[in-house]
């Protein structure tokens, strides 16, 4: 059974779409921008020559991944990228730093870069690309898109992502996330680019014969076959390796730190940027991912938890907030009803949201 043969939220009987259809074209357009995106870290020394901007780079990657995701996805759904009709795609990105003026070079170095996958196109079409992805998030279904996560990984040449999600009345159902640097060596250094990639697709609501929906394959070859991953459960008493971020921002790491020191043995934690952190702890090489804000008044956007979280609910793990709750999409643009981020399998994640209430934290 292929990604998209079977996916209906257990005990729901509305009527689905036809995720076969949405799948093929989630998987062509994360592999396009992956493609893209990898291309244009390669060169990033020439492209800051040419426009003299050390956040060109990252600009010119962010713009030419969303716009390229948005025309795949409207080219092979019959949708167009602007009107009444317009593909529903909530992304991060607007056109209007690519509209001004003094930023014509980044135009044109984004163009070029989009151009290797859509040779037709013109700066009209690219901006409109772009805008597409100012989408309404007060929908039924909508996609939801970050065309880079994780900007400091891509800019040390470390772990980024490309996270798309389709949206399904407040759940993802659909998750497609190129990882152009990340190894399906579970041996490599994480630090370490791999030259293939990978790519994960997730599809809620497998059966018997795919029961847990989430397959990975090389992300440097468009005609792969998939491979279901079966991820292996966390046994008591196992050491536990947690995913954790390289620069914790937002994130408060000390109180972290302290309930996982309340876990048991714990080994060296695995250090990424990115929505990699839940395919990596989906596909079974970490046993956690646990994200506390530092402020009360911090809220996630939806773009940077909706594909990982679906690629980690359908790899075996519990994925909900820091108060077990589960992750509400159907809020807007932010998890509004959520505080924090818990990412384990379940013999773990309720220990670690029991340890985060002991702690007093991201309640």
């Amino acid at each position: 059974m292929r990604p998209g043969d079977a996916a209906r939220p257990a005990g729901d009987n509305r009527d689905m779409p036809d995720t076969a259809e949405l799948v093929a074209a989630a998987r062509e357009a994360v592999y396009a921008a992956g493609r893209i995106c990898k291309m244009i870290q390669s060169s990033k020394n020439a492209l800051r020559e040419i426009v003299k901007d050390d956040d060109s780079p990252v600009t010119v990657a962010d713009f030419a991944s969303q716009a390229i995701v948005a025309y795949i996805l409207a080219e092979r759904l019959g949708m167009r990228l602007s009107g009444p009709d317009a593909l529903r795609l909530v992304g991060e990105e607007t056109s209007a730093y690519l509209r001004n003026p003094q930023h014509g070079a980044q135009l044109a170095a984004t163009l070029a870069a989009v151009q290797e996958f859509w040779p037709e196109c013109d700066e009209q079409s690219l901006l409109d690309a772009v805008d597409c992805g100012a989408g309404d998030p007060d929908h039924a279904e909508f996609w939801t898109l970050d065309p880079i996560d994780g900007t400091k990984g891509f800019i040390r040449g470390g772990q980024y992502c490309v996270a798309l999600a389709y949206i399904y009345h407040g759940e993802p159902i659909i998750a497609a996330m190129a990882c152009p640097n990340l190894s399906r060596d579970f041996s490599r250094p994480p630090d370490e680019p791999d030259p293939h990639g990978t790519i994960y697709l997730a599809v809620r609501g497998g059966d018997s014969t795919t029961p847990f929906g989430l397959w990975e394959l090389p992300g440097d070859d468009p005609k792969a076959e998939p491979l279901l991953i079966r991820r292996m459960e966390h046994a008591d008493g196992d050491p536990i390796t947690v995913c954790a971020p390289l620069d914790p921002g937002h994130a408060d790491q000390e109180a972290t730190n302290r309930i996982i020191s309340r876990l048991g043995s714990v080994r060296e934690p695995i250090r990424m940027d990115s929505q990699c952190k839940y395919a990596v702890v989906g596909r079974g090489q970490a046993d956690a991912y646990i994200r506390l804000p530092r402020r009360r008044d911090y809220v996630e956007r939806i773009w940077d938890h909706a594909a990982g979280a679906l690629i980690a609910m359908e790899g075996g793990c519990l994925v909900s907030d820091a108060s077990g709750a589960p992750l509400d999409f159907g809020q807007g643009r932010g998890l509004e009803k959520n505080r924090g981020i818990v990412v384990a399998p379940p013999r773990l994640h309720g220990r670690i949201v029991e340890e985060i209430r002991r702690e007093g934290v991201g309640g």
